[in-house]
């Protein structure tokens, strides 16, 4: 009987930990200061994050724009807790033991997600936009580094002068795949049509140690500008994507799930519990919005009229 027993509780404990599910990931998102409504567009972020079902999210928000040094002194997030960290900030510089936090961070291994307006950051820090790899505005030009855009399939690095970061009117526009066997884009239509948002061109920086995965036309510059970015910095991971201007921008499908699955690239190198593409991903031609109760808080700015 004895003989029998063993083999049993062995089996129970092997078929006990298979249907054990994965730990999830956490994550944490930081704001409290953007050019952007952070506070409208940080929900909206937390459950794309959150309605993956492979995350756990946590929000650290900074001082105010204005606050005294002794609130900055107390805002020291512990970046190292999370697998991985989410930008949705846009202000005054951080102090500089956390600025070499979030160095240290990602340099050792750990996950970084730039989100829109993230990328207007931090002009002055050379280590950030490394890790970023292009940014826009914020004094930036061709002393910042060259401008980063697609053309005929290559990856052009411009030294042209001029000022990095621009964007037109806010409107839909087709994201188009530039690597389709990364593992955030497997799977996803080659092209498909994103939600109302600015298009943003001319990012410039340092552009070094990136892929774009995918890009857009601007109506600007008539170049393919990039709007899906991986870098790699030190032993980390980045994920780098433009899109995401407002809520009603983030209620997309398409940027649900390439938040969604850059997030968890950064924080494990492949996109498992993220792979599935969802039914109702946009087509070429028509774009899906994500229903969430009570958003979009804000209104898409009304077209101009021709003068």
């Amino acid at each position: 009987m004895r003989s029998l027993v063993l083999p049993l509780i062995a089996l129970t404990s092997v078929v006990a930990f298979a249907l054990t599910p994965p730990a999830k990931l956490k994550v944490l998102i930081v704001d409290g200061q953007n050019n952007h409504q952070w506070a409208n567009t940080t929900p909206v972020l937390r459950n794309v994050l959150e309605s993956a079902g492979c995350f756990t999210v946590e929000v650290s928000t900074s001082p105010a724009k204005g606050a005294p040094a002794e609130a900055w002194k107390d805002w020291n997030p512990n970046f190292s807790d999370y697998a991985a960290v989410v930008s949705n900030y846009n202000g005054e510089s951080w102090p500089e033991n956390v600025r070499k936090n979030l160095e240290q961070y990602v340099s050792n291994g750990g996950g970084f997600v730039s989100v829109h307006a993230a990328n207007n950051s931090f002009s002055d820090w050379d280590e950030y936009n490394k890790m970023i790899a292009v940014g826009g505005w914020g004094g930036r030009n061709e002393k910042s580094g060259p401008w980063l855009y697609v053309k005929n399939g290559k990856l052009y690095r411009d030294p042209v002068a001029g000022n990095g970061g621009a964007h037109g009117p806010q409107h839909e526009f087709v994201v188009e795949m530039q690597n389709s066997d990364h593992p955030i884009t497997r799977g996803l239509p080659k092209q498909w049509l994103h939600c109302k948002d600015e298009l943003y061109s001319r990012l410039r920086g340092p552009a070094e140690n990136v892929e774009i995965l995918s890009a857009s036309k601007s109506d600007l510059t008539a170049e393919l500008e990039p709007n899906l970015m991986v870098i790699n910095y030190g032993k980390g991971r980045v994920f780098h994507t433009t899109l995401g201007h407002a809520d009603y921008s983030m209620l997309d499908r398409g940027f649900y799930e390439t938040l969604q699955r850059g997030t968890e690239w950064v924080a494990t190198g492949d996109c498992i519990a993220t792979a599935e593409v969802p039914a109702d991903f946009p087509t070429a031609e028509k774009t899906s919005v994500v229903t969430l109760e009570g958003y979009p808080k804000q209104v898409p700015p009304a077209p101009k009229k021709a003068k």
